[in-house]
């Protein structure tokens, strides 16, 4: 007989799977490997357990909080499908002693996935994974007189209130009181059908914004594609901005831990958005910034102005999360559009930062300061693509490809490699190639960036050339 765990692998993110593997039974072996490792680790606080708003998912939430009460824990459910942020920034509030997570974020509806945060509120480490992975069994219940109990309750509206909080503390573009205004400014919010819809299109509505709402009705088939962020799926969003119908547009992933950003000179792209909010924090506040290896150098450029450091770290916001409060950050942030800020929870949080993005837009328009930034340390160019691969096969491609490193790419050579997360081929003109697995889906990832299109084009088609005969 198969065994039932065998199919259960921590990634980057959590477990997730198409819903022919990711079965019932399967997530209430993995709510059990949860419970078995709170219970080593002496935690009897509740646990918040939320969900996004794929069909299966809130079926999945109660069979997980069965399970963990079966175990004898508490449990605190939401009253509909919340962001991911939101349900850790409660778990952090409320000193409970995780969050257990049903989301595939940004995949297509045919997949789920489950993630758990310990009670701090950043991504589990491969620590804590590893014990859970290792405690992985059947379910088994407590005599019931010692099992706990689920609550129901509004978790969107108190994490609601904390960011605007946040966001006013910085000071951008407030009102005599304090609080943030955005009277004058008409965002246009694209929640992908997701679970920002009726969240962050509110959170900027109470902040004084003309919200102009696209694709915020419940779709259990998100529109018929995946709830991803990016330039190819947000035309009608940046049609919006662009026409002058709409001063910013904002747009999140499926479980609105990430963001993506439009203005009146298109998608704005999340490496320049990174640079510019860092820029913009700089103005009022001062501290180190965190990026993955596969972000932009732009980062290092506006810290290096201002006299800050930058802290590189391995693709997964766990990475990020980690060295943000080891050196205390302002920011910190992936080019997949996953941010959060200092005095948040170590989660990317795109909620948070829909309302930063616009707070910082009525203050002076992201063009601008893009612009400003460009004029000052050089304009950015960066792109991505991805050559399947099954996991099994990643690490043999990994090995055999660090005996294959060229010296030039594209007819630059290379000055330096990293290998924080992959390989990353630092070129002699300031170009880089970064090749690194997925750990989300069956790729590997090919990133560059470079001063002009053209040479982003030539190394991607370098780097393609490089890792497909290894497949």
């Amino acid at each position: 007989m198969t065994d039932p765990t065998e199919a259960i692998q921590f990634g980057t993110d959590g477990w997730r799977a198409t819903l022919d593997s990711f079965t019932d039974d399967r997530v209430r072996i993995v709510a059990q490997g949860v419970a078995d490792y709170l219970r080593e680790e002496g935690a009897d606080a509740p646990v918040v357990v939320g969900y996004d708003a794929r069909p299966s998912s809130p079926g999945f939430a109660e069979s997980v909080a069965d399970v963990l009460t079966d175990n004898g824990f508490d449990v605190l459910l939401p009253e509909r499908d919340v962001p991911t942020p939101t349900a850790v920034w409660n778990a952090v509030d409320r000193d409970c002693a995780g969050a257990v997570i049903l989301s595939a974020s940004h995949n297509p509806p045919e997949y789920n996935g489950i993630k758990y945060f310990p009670g701090d509120g950043a991504p589990a480490m491969p620590a804590v994974t590893d014990r859970i992975e290792a405690n992985l069994r059947e379910p088994e219940a407590l005599p019931e007189a010692e099992r706990g109990s689920v609550t129901r309750d509004d978790l969107i509206g108190p994490h609601s209130a904390a960011v605007e909080e946040l966001v006013a503390s910085y000071e951008f573009s407030t009102d005599s009181s304090g609080s943030v205004d955005l009277s004058g400014l008409t965002v246009a919010y694209d929640a992908m059908h997701g679970s920002g819809r009726g969240v962050t299109d509110e959170v900027l509505e109470a902040a004084g914004a003309e919200v102009k709402r696209l694709r915020c009705a419940d779709d259990p088939e998100f529109g018929g594609g995946a709830p991803e962020p990016s330039e190819s799926n947000l035309h009608a969003l940046v049609d919006r901005v662009v026409d002058g119908d709409a001063d910013i547009g904002i747009a999140n992933d499926g479980d609105a831990d990430r963001i993506a950003v439009a203005t009146p000179d298109g998608y704005l792209g999340e490496n320049r958005f990174f640079a510019a909010t860092y820029d913009a924090l700089l103005e009022t506040a001062s501290g180190p910034a965190v990026r993955t290896v596969s972000t932009t150098f732009l980062i290092d450029r506006v810290a290096e102005a201002h006299g800050e450091d930058v802290i590189e770290t391995a693709v997964g916001f766990k990475w990020v999360a980690d060295a943000m409060g080891e050196h205390d950050a302002l920011m910190a942030g992936e080019e997949s559009g996953g941010f959060s800020i200092r005095g948040h929870v170590r989660e990317k949080d795109g909620v948070l930062m829909a309302l930063l993005a616009c707070a910082i837009e009525a203050e002076e328009s992201y063009d601008d300061r893009i612009s400003r930034l460009e004029a000052e340390h050089g304009g950015i160019v960066a792109d991505k693509l991805s050559v399947d691969c099954p996991d099994s096969e990643k690490q043999r491609v990994l090995d055999d490809l660090e005996d294959v490193i060229p010296d030039e790419v594209a007819g630059v050579p290379v000055e330096r490699t990293v290998t924080v997360d992959g390989f990353k081929l630092l070129c002699e003109d300031g170009s880089w190639l970064l090749v690194r697995p997925s750990g989300t889906e069956p790729k590997l990832r090919v990133y560059a960036e470079a001063s002009t299109a053209s040479r982003v084009e030539a190394v991607l088609d370098a780097g393609r050339e490089l890792v497909a005969p290894l497949v």
